[in-house]
């Protein structure tokens, strides 16, 4: 397996020492026996891969696609990636700087990583109308982009520059929004909020109503909208990519949801989650983690139920 760097390791550092992680790794998974209650551990990170749910916890990668939970390896995720476009398809990102991908639903992984400097991924999202195009969040460091299933990388732009200093991205969604700046952008959540910035990469902006490029040339003032609290982390980003106008972010204040790509906001939950995934083939279908237990909304984040491994299968 390809060595990393463990901890934050800035692109500075790394181009100054010319630290580089190359070649390919073959991870093989361990499997645990189906478990049908939450004894895998608390869920970190939650995504869809299809139809089933993943689950990272401090005991590793875990999928449910029936009545019970399987392990896919003993690696736990700091961020995790797939696409509805392409079925099997997994990425996990770790706080050791590793970028894993596997093809077949988690059976078998190769690294991904190569060029990147080791800093701990903090987030990763796939390009929303290019899924062969992946974006990491690294820490203490910015943005980088491949555009070939994580063999090449490069770094795209550096971290969103808020209230007078640089922040890291939190969570990063790939948004699909029909604007005047061509309707993909990268949304972001930092510790001083949410930010966006379009796929031309020219700078990080607030999210608008309207037409943004032509509100950006003619230097309008924004229209008021309900946004959300001022200066609140935004931890967690999630929405189902064939339904981009419906967006929802995790604060300590509870769950927020949008229903116009990020413009207007309304508290759907007023308990902290620590972690969200969307359903891809129903906006409204939520599964959390909040309290150390899996939870489910099936109305956007307003109600919940415990998480049954039968009525989810």
């Amino acid at each position: 397996m390809t060595t990393t760097t463990t901890g934050v390791l800035s692109r500075r550092r790394f181009l100054y020492t010319g630290l580089a992680a190359i070649g390919t790794a073959i991870v093989t998974p361990r499997y645990a026996l189906a478990q049908t209650g939450p004894a895998f551990g608390t869920p970190t990170v939650l995504a869809f891969e299809g139809s089933a749910l993943l689950a990272a916890t401090a005991k590793g990668l875990h999928r449910h696609d029936g009545a019970g939970w399987r392990r896919l390896n003993e690696e736990s995720p700091s961020a995790l990636a797939t696409h509805p476009g392409r079925p099997g398809v997994i990425f996990t990102g770790s706080r050791e700087g590793h970028i894993q991908r596997s093809t077949d639903g988690g059976q078998s992984w190769t690294s991904a990583a190569a060029g990147l400097p080791g800093a701990a991924v903090l987030s990763l999202t796939i390009g929303a109308r290019a899924p062969e195009t992946l974006y990491a969040a690294l820490e203490g460091d910015g943005l980088w982009r491949s555009e070939d299933d994580g063999a090449n990388w490069e770094l795209v732009m550096d971290r969103p520059y808020l209230e007078g200093a640089e922040h890291d991205v939190l969570s990063l969604v790939s948004v699909a929004h029909e604007t005047g700046m061509g309707g993909i952008w990268l949304y972001a959540g930092t510790t001083a909020g949410l930010t966006r910035v379009p796929d031309c990469f020219c700078r990080w902006q607030d999210v608008v109503a309207g037409d943004a490029l032509d509100a950006l040339v003619a230097g309008k003032e924004p229209e008021e909208a309900a946004s959300l609290p001022a200066d609140a982390p935004v931890q967690i980003l999630a929405l189902a990519p064939e339904t981009p106008e419906t967006l929802y972010a995790a604060l300590p204040t509870g769950l927020w949801r949008s229903s116009d790509a990020g413009v207007n906001w309304a508290q759907a939950h007023s308990e902290p989650l620590s972690a969200l995934t969307v359903n891809p083939a129903d906006a409204l279908h939520l599964i959390a983690a909040h309290s150390g237990e899996l939870r489910v909304s099936k109305d956007g984040g307003t109600t919940w139920t415990s998480f049954d491994p039968i009525k989810e299968s």
